[in-house]
């Protein structure tokens, strides 16, 4: 069999749907016996979001938690915002009058839940995205 050079594997790879380079994963894996990282993870999503957009967004594992508003218990929610971020008093209020702002960027679905119920408790007005 003849050797493939990288970029003869990568043009093989761009030719694939997110199905197939999924399967070729998975097949890859038990062959070589490794477990594939968060780089090859993006290599299959590059190809796949051009051919499939919705099947990306239906696999969205990273949100954005924004702050909208501070509604009337601003001290609260200053509070809330420190405990959630590792900001100062100074920063934490600059970020709450400045709102709407992102708060956490790419944190895990339980994490952006956990902060808005938080931060909804406390007065505010959330969106996570």
């Amino acid at each position: 069999m003849a050797k493939l050079s990288t970029d003869d594997l990568l043009d093989a790879f761009k030719e694939m749907t997110l199905l197939e380079l999924s399967d070729f994963v998975k097949q890859f894996e038990e062959v070589f016996d490794v477990k594939a990282a968060a780089p090859v993870a993006a290599v299959a999503a590059g190809p796949g979001a051009a051919a499939a957009p919705a099947e990306e967004a239906a696999a969205q594992d990273e949100f954005d938690v924004v702050l909208e508003g501070a509604g009337d218990k601003k001290i609260q929610v200053i509070k809330e915002v420190r405990a959630l971020t590792s900001l100062g008093l100074k920063e934490a209020k600059d970020l709450v009058d400045g709102a709407p702002k992102a708060l956490l960027e790419k944190v895990n679905k339980e994490t952006a839940d956990k902060a808005k119920e938080a931060l909804e408790k406390a007065g505010a007005t959330v969106t996570v995205k």
